[in-house]
């Protein structure tokens, strides 16, 4: 990283400084950070730990924070100032890491100094990725630190990549490569190494197909990309732009690409098997709210589980920061007069409603400009409630959505493009919106002023009961009788399960509810002659799966008018997941999830919303939206436009997957599946074989089809697995996206697991199949 060498920032973060690393009040210890000379790495150890030491990649770190923006720095605010502390905000699941500088000159260095390397490395080209990644390799590998491998570090080397390699094989590649004849291999030598190792023959019989054995010219990759790739459009300037951009020599560049070009192209996101022009925003943002499906999070509080788990304001930050829309709030009285948000009678800890809506406020908008949704759940009493509408006032300011857009009695809801930049509030509001412009609601009306309604779920005979009752015992919930039917009427009612609350709802609250007052749902009937349009019914699971089960094509078009929202059932003590694909199918917009959880159901969330910009709203199908239709998700053939498609995948091959059994002899013996999640009828799943001992460049060329009735609902996940004969495969990786943003053609890679597939698409006709291009 050239560009780094003269930044004052980096520079004193390559001298290194003495932190404070804090993990909660009373634990804050000091520690040594320095960057590395890559400026890829840092490290850090403590006084007395010598030369133990951890360290991170600048590639794991996704944001920075500034003050005190985390929950652990907020608790030492008194101790030390905002202008010394910042947070370093990892991907994925890790945690936080909390730091105090010893001066607020040396943690703008660090601040700015880490958000360049941020950027930095959002800004390397493929040439430089593939420089970088054999280099974190190399530092793997030469464990004695000495800038030199030899053939026992080689060796370790090709277990840590995945690798079961003949002894006598690996030894031939280490000597080809080693032009010095030192026994040892240095830098350009790993690299031509390291090329041996991943000389990839399949793109290589592609390559050579259209090639003159050396490079593809222009001409010759226009071929390539109208035959193989199946692309469209402008071919010839494509073929152009993709040789500037990814042939690495000059001489190349000039009106040809060589095979490293080919290779970059094809494994960059150019190649991607997600379409280049759906991932910036392209549907029709302007349609009422209900007409699209919203990412949504339940008790986006909690990170953990639903008995004794953590709340967190991070919680919220980690599901604005990916695209979520509709965010949960259960609020019950607190100390001081203060409202505070927890999962009501259980063990899970609080944190104050103040701060869950300032930490909204800070990040509502930082991914996506699109109306944020703030799903109540209200159990506080009408003095805090009032406190609640305060506190969403004076911290949301003009955020806050408190009035109808126009001053007019509306007949639709508003759209998201109308309600850009704006936090509406989701809750039970007395009268309606007419009555609102009237000005004629009372003061703290008696009414039911929770929305869930969990209890109503219970039957004695569940056989999720059983299950919940070892969970607690192993939870550590004490249950005193022996009696089981006691233990689950006195124990499990008031800590599962929101009983709704008759009491009053103040006038303060209930003015702050403009276009989404929640209602108890009654029947699809009764919605229809009595509904307005700005209500909002909420589901559990298990209801909306009754709904969907005997009235598919009623929920559907109970959901072209307005708002439904469904939630995990209460029996999810663990935090688990359902597939929101189900409540998707009839048209449900606001499907909450755990957030927290990781597994299939937060794949395929994350999968669907990846497209339209990861705005968090995703526009429905027509026939979901259009009131004089009657879609049934049971019965998809019986649409007007009826077009069943059939997907043909051929998965080629797999590189470099991650090893996941910690046993240090142990490869990877990696399988595909390929999942179709949709309507009932679209519901599939196939597998490749399992290849053996490879989990560095395993290849299948395994052909796997589907015949896919509703294919504007259908998303596809492909999942890799490590194969064992005598226990549950363990999970390697996965890819979700919607079938609508899959591109045709040779070799596309799936993203993050670093596969290629041949994709073709063609229209299964009754009068025979025709091809049809994405």
């Amino acid at each position: 990283m050239s560009c780094s060498q003269g930044d004052d920032n980096l520079q004193a973060m390559l001298v290194g400084a003495m932190m404070r690393k804090i993990k909660s009040r009373n634990w804050k210890k000091q520690r040594y950070f320095k960057l590395e000379d890559d400026f890829m790495t840092i490290w850090y150890q403590s006084k007395k730990a010598g030369n133990v030491r951890s360290t991170f990649s600048v590639n794991d770190v996704e944001a920075v924070r500034e003050g005190h923006q985390s929950e652990v720095l907020l608790s030492i605010a008194d101790e030390f100032p905002p202008d010394r502390c910042f947070t370093l905000v990892f991907r994925g699941r890790r945690g936080n890491l909390d730091l105090v500088a010893e001066s607020a000159e040396e943690a703008q260095s660090w601040i700015w100094g880490m958000r360049k390397l941020i950027e930095n490395v959002e800004n390397m080209g493929e040439r430089e990725k593939l420089d970088q990644w054999i280099g974190e390799w190399f530092k793997k590998a030469d464990k004695n630190n000495d800038g030199r491998m030899n053939f026992k570090e080689v060796q370790d080397l090709l277990k840590m990549m995945n690798v079961d390699m003949n002894e006598h094989h690996a030894h031939h590649l280490f000597t080809m490569a080693d032009k010095s004849q030192s026994g040892t291999l240095e830098n350009d030598e790993f690299v031509l190494f390291y090329k041996m190792l991943t000389q990839r023959e399949d793109v290589l019989k592609v390559f050579q197909e259209y090639s003159d054995g050396q490079k593809l010219s222009q001409s010759n990759l226009e071929d390539f990309l109208r035959e193989e790739q199946l692309e469209g459009g402008d071919i010839q300037l494509h073929a152009k732009q993709l040789i500037e951009c990814y042939e690495p020599s000059d001489k190349g560049r000039m009106n040809a690409m060589t095979f490293d070009g080919f290779l970059m192209y094809l494994g960059s996101a150019e190649g991607s098997i997600f379409n280049p022009q759906r991932r910036g925003i392209f549907q029709d943002m302007t349609q009422p709210l209900c007409h699209y499906f919203i990412s949504s999070s339940h008790n986006t509080y909690l990170m953990e589980d639903q008995l004794r788990g953590q709340s967190s304001v991070e919680g919220y930050i980690r599901a604005l920061n990916r695209g979520c829309r509709c965010v949960e709030v259960d609020c019950w009285d607190g100390a001081n007069g203060e409202p505070i948000v927890y999962h009501g009678h259980t063990f899970t800890s609080k944190i104050l409603f103040k701060d869950v809506v300032s930490a909204v406020g800070n990040y509502a908008f930082k991914v996506s400009q699109y109306p944020v949704i703030l799903s109540i759940e209200n159990h506080c009493s009408v003095e805090q409630q009032r406190v609640m509408a305060h506190h969403l006032n004076h911290i949301l300011g003009d955020r806050l959505l408190k009035t109808i857009l126009d001053g007019k009695t509306p007949i639709r809801l508003p759209s998201p493009e109308d309600l850009k930049g704006k936090i509406l509030v989701k809750a039970k509001k007395d009268g309606g919106l007419e009555q609102s412009l009237s000005g004629v609601v009372e003061d703290s009306l008696n009414g039911e002023v929770s929305d869930e309604d969990e209890a109503a779920e219970i039957d004695e005979n569940h056989p999720h009961h059983e299950s919940i009752h070892r969970r607690l015992k192993v939870s550590g919930c004490r249950l005193h009788s022996n009696d089981y039917l006691h233990s689950v009427s006195y124990f499990i009612y008031p800590l599962c399960f929101s009983q709704k609350s008759k009491q009053r709802l103040s006038k303060e609250l209930s003015d702050c509810v403009v276009y989404c007052k929640s209602v108890h749902f009654t029947s699809f009937k009764h919605s229809r002659i009595h509904s307005k349009f700005y209500e909002v019914a909420s589901f559990t699971e298990s209801k909306a799966r009754k709904h969907l089960r005997e009235a598919g094509a009623e929920f559907v078009h109970h959901n072209s008018r307005q708002l439904s929202r469904v939630y995990p059932s209460g029996f999810r003590t663990d935090s688990s997941n359902f597939n929101p694909q189900e409540m998707w199918n009839a048209g449900c917009q606001i499907v909450a999830l755990n957030f927290q959880t990781a597994g299939e159901g937060m794949d395929v969330n994350d999968g669907l919303f990846s497209q339209n910009g990861c705005c968090g709203y995703v526009l429905k199908p027509s026939f979901m939206r259009e009131a004089d239709i009657r879609f049934d998700p049971e019965m998809p053939q019986k649409r007007d436009d009826y077009h069943p498609v059939v997907l043909t995948i051929q998965v080629i091959s797999g590189q470099q997957l991650p090893k996941v059994n910690i046993k240090e002899d142990s490869i990877v013996d990696p399988l595909v599946r390929v999942e179709v999640h949709g309507v009932p009828m679209d519901q599939a799943k196939q597998e490749t074989r399992y290849i053996e001992n490879n989990g560095f460049n395993p290849m299948w060329y395994d052909t796997l089809h589907f015949t896919i009735h509703t294919p504007e609902l259908a998303m596809v996940r492909f999942v890799v697995e490590d194969y064992d004969k005598t226990s549950k495969n363990d999970f390697v990786g996965q890819y979700t996206l919607p079938l609508s943003c899959m591109q045709q053609g040779t070799f596309k890679n799936a993203e993050r697991i670093s596969f290629f597939f041949k994709l073709c698409l063609h229209s299964n006709q009754q009068d025979g199949e025709e091809d049809r291009t994405s």
